[in-house]
């Protein structure tokens, strides 16, 4: 039997080598082709995207990030408004706000699932009596699914936009419908390490309005549909023509990628729970399943620190997603936000461990993870 020594957080090889022929054949293709912007893949991959979603259009983009922004700008964000979002994401989320001109404003998590908790946000918009709260943001982190049908309600309530972060969900089955299918605007991440990357930089946003998803293919071509002739103020946020072709092959192993995913993380599930006492392992809610971007432990009594020690001693891919929340962020400084501002995100900032997992993980690898907890919760 092979021992274990090692295992990566995440093996990309592994997942696409037995791809390699028809990567190369992807490869190949465009650089004969000469055609490396925008073209045929990018518009075939944006229906297979929305006809994936059941949505009316998807545009895609250059990043995440860029798509953030994008929903932002489309929804006509000015200088001075105010957004709502989750303190606990990755920055991207908050620096979207920031470069649209507008200033975040934060509600606290749902400890469970670390995702924005819809009383917060409601108590939030009931005290802006300015109504310059014009968009919420909710993320659904780490594959699961925020509480959208509240959040819609909310916001259908102020008449403010919702623009879904689903920058680690793509595939997430929300009981109303996929994320980023349930808000005006969707904004997805491509980037390689997520359940469907791309080589290199790439996202796309998602809407049912053909309106906004105009105005999103005018801003990502520089505000432009025509040659040298500019209807609005955009950028150059398109998605490379390879990266297209490259997620056209790929989107079809999608579901089966994730339920790897979801197959590790229930085997982790199942092996961990005995040390309840110390560790939280992802909780499940009835409204949406988990495609398990990342498996997120909760490691409680300050000792969250000492068990990605021990793992990374033993060549144990581990992560901390995130050590500080956004709100503390040096670039927010200005806001004069303070520790306690938030305190089940910053709570989280301290507990939270990321474990491997990837398609292709082996039961040997989980099991040379879970041995070594175990052992250190002893």
């Amino acid at each position: 039997m092979q021992e274990i020594t090692q295992v990566p957080p995440l093996d990309l090889k592994r997942q696409y080598h037995p791809l390699t022929e028809k990567i190369i054949a992807v490869f190949e293709k465009i650089f004969l082709s000469g055609g490396f912007i925008l073209g045929p893949d990018v518009i075939a991959l944006e229906q297979e995207l929305a006809s994936y979603l059941s949505v009316k259009r998807t545009i895609g983009v250059t990043s995440g990030t860029d798509a953030l922004w994008l929903a932002l700008k489309a929804i006509n964000i000015q200088p001075g408004d105010l957004v709502l979002t989750s303190p606990f994401t990755f920055f991207a989320t908050v620096s979207a706000i920031c470069n649209a001109g507008a200033i975040p404003v934060f509600a606290d998590i749902d400890p469970d699932t670390f995702n924005v908790d819809s009383k917060a946000v409601e108590k939030i918009l009931q005290e802006d009596t300015r109504r310059a709260i014009k968009a919420i943001i909710p993320v659904h982190l780490y594959g699961q699914a925020a509480d959208m049908a509240p959040l819609l309600s909310i916001a259908d309530k102020y008449n403010i936009f919702v623009i879904e972060d689903a920058c680690q969900a793509i595939g997430t089955h929300h009981e109303m419908g996929f994320v980023g299918a349930l808000g005006h605007l969707g904004a997805f991440s491509l980037f390689p390490t997520k359940n469907l990357g791309a080589f290199g930089d790439a996202g796309f946003v998602s809407t049912y309005d053909s309106e906004l998803g105009n105005k999103i293919t005018l801003l990502r071509t520089h505000g432009s549909t025509v040659r040298y002739h500019h209807e609005i103020i955009g950028s150059n946020c398109r998605i490379d023509t390879l990266q297209a072709a490259i997620l056209r092959l790929f989107l079809p192993k999608l579901n089966e990628w994730i339920k790897e995913r979801q197959q590790a993380a229930a085997y982790y599930d199942e092996n961990l729970q005995s040390l309840n006492d110390i560790i939280q392992t992802p909780k499940r809610v009835s409204y949406s399943n988990h495609t398990f971007h990342q498996y997120t432990i909760r490691v409680k009594h300050q000792k969250r620190d000492s068990l990605s020690e021990m793992l990374t001693q033993n060549r144990i891919g581990n992560s901390i997603y995130y050590p500080i929340p956004c709100h503390l962020q040096k670039a927010l400084a200005h806001l004069n936000f303070k520790k306690g501002d938030f305190p089940e995100a910053e709570l989280a900032a301290e507990e939270v461990l990321s474990l491997p997992i990837f398609p292709g993980i082996t039961l040997l690898e989980q099991n040379y993870v879970i041995k070594n907890i175990v052992k250190w919760a002893r």
